[in-house]
């Protein structure tokens, strides 16, 4: 009786049924395995873009190869990053999400710089690795759909992999390397449950124990596969299992559960538990606690909108992006009414053992994650972040056309209409995903891009103003320097404007303007730089950079006006108070024009922080009695 009830679930599909990806499972395998590489293909020329500095590059950990792992697996994610800038853990909850981070690092000690390899081929290795596991998972993806969820319906299995595989808003996940967590959250949380219903159909150990390890590989990816506690029974029951017994098989997934949140407990705590006093890490900071709930609920629409029509696409929706929003607004009430329904329709489908029941709630519980809702995660919204509730929203959608072709009527007439939408599906994707592909190349091509997107993006004109910088140093820009640093204060002036406390734009306007050689100007924004945040190491360059360029200008101008040249050398003390030559040669400029006194203080300092020099212990001598 059980062995029958176990088949019951699982029933095999007829894969030699004519539709519309004909063939097998290997051959529409290797059809999306094509599909993938046309859509993605362009991106493994791109460099990196985004948080890949912070999380590869500037990570000393992942630059230390095999001997970094040890520390990549005890500590918070941006620890590395943190300690580099003086800081403390910012994000409330903390980041562990160690896997992705170690496969990093593998890569380091195989392809990087160990290896003495340019580059360019070590971007190109990373973004190629980031595609085969985007494209391993889809097909992990089709084979759990066509085993285990749409057994008799193999179009709809195909078609929700083909939906989730060239949707545009996945272009992010895939197109930056340092999304790779989402990737191999989503891989294993698809290997979990292939091992979890294969367990339930042959009684293996080692499928149970291969689905644990897969869970347990989940979670170190990425937080989100929490959700299976609750998705793995509600499917079994869905697809014919007792409730009690769906709830008992998922016990032992509940104890990997456990061990993952005291193991993350003991390696990053609760994380920032301070309430975080930029905007950009805490977005909803001006808002009152109406205009909070208020927005994070109508923001929900947003996402929906995106997974219906994914144009514009945009790296960055952090502050000012999205407006605050009162209750007042319909918009509020759409989104409320719309998820409610949701939550209505999945539990009434669910009672019902309706399938899409289970696609609701893939959509919703990975939607409440994200959502700032229940827990506050430190960003407004973001593509990425909706990547694995789009499952639910590309099986939802696979499901609706089916039935809407069913009335197509006979079987040849359906076969047709499902490859007609579905290469008309494909090419509007292409077409936008292919180029947004190339956006995403580097840091420069992605931001000034973007900074037309979302203009009121505080982050985003911060950065298209650093692209610009950029831009301005390369050889190649030398006769358009000028033209690129201006059109850098424009976008940087506009992200203070917004954002009063963003250190970075004033610390790149000082850039700006220290190119321009008004070092006044340079002086004044990383004056304001230092009051928000005095510890920052970019200060402790920039400062005696300054100084230099001061004392240089006072040598140009010394002979035809001392007086000037004085003033500038004490810009240049004040500027970098640490530096003896400055103030050896303020003490001779102050000689020259007789002011003795100020002479003496400044070759006093220098003989402070330099006792034997010489220069400074003569000009001393020379003014005694004077």
């Amino acid at each position: 009786m059980a062995k029958q009830n176990s088949k019951k679930e699982t029933p095999t599909p007829n894969l030699k049924e004519k539709t519309f990806a004909t063939g097998g499972f290997n051959f529409r395998a290797i059809l999306l395995l094509v599909i993938g590489l046309v859509f993605y293909a362009n991106s493994f020329q791109n460099e990196y873009a985004l948080d890949d500095g912070i999380v590869i590059l500037k990570n000393e950990y992942v630059q230390s190869g095999f001997k970094g792992i040890k520390k990549i697996l005890g500590t918070d994610a941006y620890e590395s990053y943190y300690r580099q800038m003086n800081a403390k853990q910012q994000l409330s909850g903390g980041r562990y999400r160690p896997l992705s981070i170690v496969t990093f690092a593998i890569g380091q000690q195989l392809f990087g710089d160990i290896k003495k390899k340019p580059e360019e081929q070590v971007a190109f290795i990373r973004h190629f690795v980031n595609v085969a596991l985007y494209i391993l998972s889809i097909v992990a993806l089709f084979y759990f759909l066509l085993h285990f969820v749409f057994e008799n319906k193999p179009d709809i299995a195909f078609l929700t992999a083909l939906i989730f595989l060239i949707h545009p808003m996945h272009t992010e996940v895939v197109a930056n390397i340092k999304s790779r967590d989402e990737i191999m959250s989503f891989l294993f949380i698809i290997l979990t449950f292939i091992s979890a219903f294969k367990y339930m159909r042959d009684r293996r150990m080692g499928q149970l124990i291969g689905g644990l390890l897969f869970y347990f590989m989940a979670l170190l990816s990425k937080e989100y596969a929490i959700t299976l506690v609750v998705l793995i029974p509600m499917l079994f029951y869905i697809k014919g299992r007792p409730f009690g017994k769906s709830i008992l098989a998922v016990l032992p997934f509940f104890a990997v559960a456990l061990i993952y949140i005291i193991i993350r407990l003991k390696v990053v705590g609760l994380g920032s538990t301070v309430a975080n006093t930029d905007v950009l890490n805490n977005p909803y900071m001006f808002a009152t606690k109406q205009e909070k709930w208020a927005t994070e609920i109508e923001i929900l629409n947003h996402y929906l909108r995106l997974l219906f029509f994914p144009h514009p696409l945009s790296s960055d929706y952090s502050y000012s992006t999205i407006p605050y929003i009162g209750f007042g607004n319909p918009k509020v009430w759409l989104a409320m009414g719309l998820h409610l329904a949701m939550i209505v329709a999945t539990i009434v489908l669910f009672i019902r053992r309706n399938i899409l029941a289970f696609a609701f709630a893939f959509y919703l519980l990975h939607l409440f994650l994200v959502s700032n809702l229940g827990l506050d995660i430190g960003a407004t919204m973001g593509e990425r972040l909706v990547y694995h509730s789009s499952l639910g929203f590309a099986m939802a959608i696979a499901m609706g056309l089916d039935l809407l072709l069913n009335k197509a009527g006979e079987e040849k007439k359906k076969q047709t209409a499902l490859m007609g939408v579905s290469g008309v599906l494909a090419l509007a994707c292409v077409i936008i995903v292919i180029p947004r592909n190339a956006d995403w190349k580097n840091d420069n091509t992605l931001f000034i891009h973007d900074a037309d997107v979302v203009p009121n993006s505080v982050l985003v004109n911060g950065n298209a103003g650093k692209a610009y910088v950029d831009l301005s140093e390369k050889p190649e820009n030398k006769e358009h320097e000028t033209e690129y640093i201006n059109k850098a204060i424009v976008y940087l002036n506009r992200a203070v404007s917004v954002h009063t406390q963003y250190v970075n734009g004033y610390l790149n306007l000082g850039v700006c303007y220290f190119k321009l050689k008004d070092y006044d100007k340079a002086k004044e924004y990383w004056d304001k730089a230092k009051v928000i945040f005095p510890n920052n190491p970019y200060l402790k360059v920039n400062y005696p950079l300054l100084g230099k360029a001061y004392m240089n200008e006072a040598f140009r101008i010394g002979a035809k006006d001392p007086g000037k040249a004085v003033a500038m050398l004490e810009k240049a003390v004040e500027s970098d108070p640490s530096n003896p030559d400055l103030w050896y040669n303020l003490g001779g400029a102050c000689f020259t024009i007789n002011n003795f006194q100020r002479a003496r203080e400044a070759w006093i300092k220098a003989l402070e922080l330099k006792p034997d020099y010489e220069q400074a212990k003569q000009g001393l001598a020379a003014i005694q009695g004077k």
